[in-house]
């Protein structure tokens, strides 16, 4: 499949290819007009896209298309004017890795750093939650994404999100030596592993939607509860069940922010700070490569500012 990337589009570019729609809408212009808004993207970033022909149904999120247009810049944006459009076909030639974000390590890969990380714990009340915990959610952890659109939006983002948390625990552990590593590691292994039930996602890691469960309890409501039913098949009660627990219910910091609970005890305030730091990077590292050095991104609305992108090379010393 033979297509100039999304991130190389520019101005008064044509276009023909296959893209992945990540959004559909049919919306009404301020003529009464029917259009179609979407959302189109492949591994390298997404870009609107319009087609105004009010008789084409909206295809299907997480759904193939192949799309003819032009780009063009509106509002300061990139804009792609669709002239053509037909959903994928048997036949196409389709490499689907080119069309969906994927982790840069294979799920094998991270999932092996897990178990890794689960045989060094030294606690046997902590390893037998967490090991039946991986043990319920193995099979779509395999290719779920850490967010619909936030952090780690891709393929087998949420194993990429758990396993850099744990890259940044092991650093942090030695500088102090007063925290409970094993506690900090079954931390960072739960806390977003109830994403699983919280989105339905596709096996290209494309977010559909949020479930019922996820909308009405939220991935930490649903964890505390799961950590609860773990614990109990793994026979295991007391202390280092509560304090899981309260890990999940902690994790984002504030209320504003889903947790009923802030960090109330140092391994608990660790795995929020983790879990902020490996998402900000993302944010900013997928935003960032978007732009060239020396260029502004778009608002992140995220993070309610926009990034720049620093000329690196300007502050190596010459020769």
């Amino acid at each position: 499949m033979q297509q100039p990337t999304v991130d190389t589009l520019t101005k008064d570019t044509r276009f023909e290819g296959f893209l992945l729609v990540r959004m559909s809408e049919q919306r009404t212009g301020s003529n009464n007009g029917k259009y179609l808004d979407m959302t189109l993207a492949d591994r390298t970033g997404e870009i609107n896209g319009k087609l105004w022909d009010g008789n084409v149904p909206a295809p299907a999120v997480g759904s193939v298309v192949k799309v003819r247009g032009a780009t063009l810049e509106y509002n300061g944006r990139l804009q792609l004017r669709i002239e053509k459009m037909r959903g994928q076909e048997e036949g196409d030639e389709i490499d689907m890795t080119l069309l969906t974000p994927c982790a840069p390590e294979s799920p094998e890969a991270m999932l092996a750093q897990l178990e890794a990380a689960l045989a060094s714990m030294r606690s046997e009340p902590l390893r037998k939650i967490v090991r039946e915990m991986l043990r319920r959610y193995q099979e779509p952890l395999v290719y779920y994404p850490a967010a619909q659109r936030i952090h780690h939006a891709e393929r087998s983002g949420l194993l990429h999100h758990t396993t850099g948390m744990l890259k940044l625990a092991y650093a942090l552990l030695p500088l102090y030596p007063q925290l409970n590593a094993d506690l900090v590691v079954a931390g960072v292994i739960l806390h977003d592993l109830c994403k699983v039930e919280e989105m339905d996602s596709d096996q290209l890691g494309v977010v559909r939607d949020y479930t019922q469960a996820g909308l009405l309890l939220g991935h930490i409501v649903i964890g505390v509860s799961r950590i609860s039913e773990a614990a109990q098949a793994a026979g295991v009660t007391g202390e280092p069940v509560l304090l899981l627990e309260h890990m999940m219910l902690s994790h984002h910091g504030e209320e504003a922010y889903g947790s009923p609970r802030k960090p109330m005890f140092p391994e608990a305030e660790v795995l929020h700070w983790i879990d902020l730091l490996d998402a900000r990077m993302n944010e900013m590292q997928t935003a960032l490569g978007k732009v060239p050095p020396g260029v502004f991104s778009e608002k992140v609305w995220s993070l309610e500012r926009r990034l720049y992108r620093p000329r690196y090379e300007d502050l190596t010393p010459e020769g």
